[in-house]
């Protein structure tokens, strides 16, 4: 990476060149790599422009350069006036020369959608199935809640992380994940849940394993993972659980409560425990006729 020489061939520390290797993840067809070469006063706003004409990119998007600390697990949005080339030199020595992505340290060219967030088309094409997208979406929110990503984003699956929290940004989130068919959203360990007026296939088998044995929050808000807390707290634990349905008449208390039987019934067909599957099917009535009652 490190590039010393000025025109002539002398060492010349002042106006020195810094070869900055960018890997761009703007969609399938991106090249691997691209070299800019820029000095220490150089801004991230010009190194941009470099990139985006070295690619021969459209200037008309906008675009983001994100310094990435793997080691760390830090992924942080450079500011258009930050210096990429004094980002660089705090880096271990050996990250500094050509920064190869193996060593944890190198920089990303990302596109910016119109309303200020990031497409992060490296999410999408390195996950295999629905639970590592899972992953990467629940490693994306670690990062933003830690600072190192911005706050802009379309919407919060847990109303606790609301930059401002506020009744009308409370049901705006709302309404942008029920518009997504994102019925669910947590409020720290509690779930909210929005009735579709629809059925939604998202309460399959499939579902059940995906959820199985996770820390609530870790996955997309579900009411599948609400019953597998309880549930495996309660085999740890050897205490009863409660789980508590609420809500208007037509809010979908008595639909919510059949996804709750269906899931732990699952659970107990795995031989955890004996017995549980026809305990919590014998459930079934009362918990209708409390559903009805509330």
């Amino acid at each position: 990476m490190m590039s010393l020489k000025d025109a002539g061939g002398a060492v010349c520390q002042v106006g020195a060149a810094y070869n900055l290797h960018i890997y761009p993840q703007l969609s399938t067809e991106s090249v691997s790599c691209c070299q800019v070469t820029a000095t220490k006063d150089a801004t991230t706003t010009e190194v941009i422009e470099d990139a985006v004409g070295a690619l021969k990119l459209d200037p008309s998007k906008h675009y983001v350069l994100v310094e990435v600390k793997e080691s760390g697990g830090e992924e942080w949005v450079l500011d258009g006036s930050d210096s990429p080339v004094h980002r660089v030199l705090l880096w271990p020595r050996r990250a500094q020369d050509e920064h190869p992505q193996r060593e944890g340290y190198y920089f990303l060219l990302q596109e910016r959608n119109t309303d200020g967030t990031i497409k992060y088309f490296h999410m999408q094409l390195s996950s295999e199935g629905e639970q590592r997208q899972e992953e990467a979406a629940a490693a994306a929110r670690r990062l933003v809640e830690r600072g190192f990503l911005p706050w802009q984003q379309e919407d919060f699956d847990d109303l606790c992380n609301l930059p401002s929290l506020t009744e009308a940004t409370l049901l705006e989130n709302l309404q942008r994940r029920f518009l997504k068919q994102k019925i669910y959203t947590y409020v720290g360990s509690i779930l909210i849940a929005i009735n579709p007026f629809q059925f939604l296939p998202i309460y399959n088998p499939k579902y059940v394993q995906l959820y199985e044995n996770h820390q609530l929050g870790k996955l997309e808000p579900h009411i599948f993972a609400i019953a597998d807390v309880a549930y495996h707290a309660m085999l740890k634990k050897r205490v009863n659980q409660c789980i508590v349905i609420s809500g208007e008449s037509g809010s979908g208390k008595t639909q919510s409560t059949n996804f709750l039987i269906h899931c732990l019934t699952a659970l107990s067909q795995k031989g955890y425990a004996s017995g549980v599957e026809r305990t919590i099917l014998g459930a079934g009535p009362v918990l209708e006729l409390t559903a009805c009652w509330a």
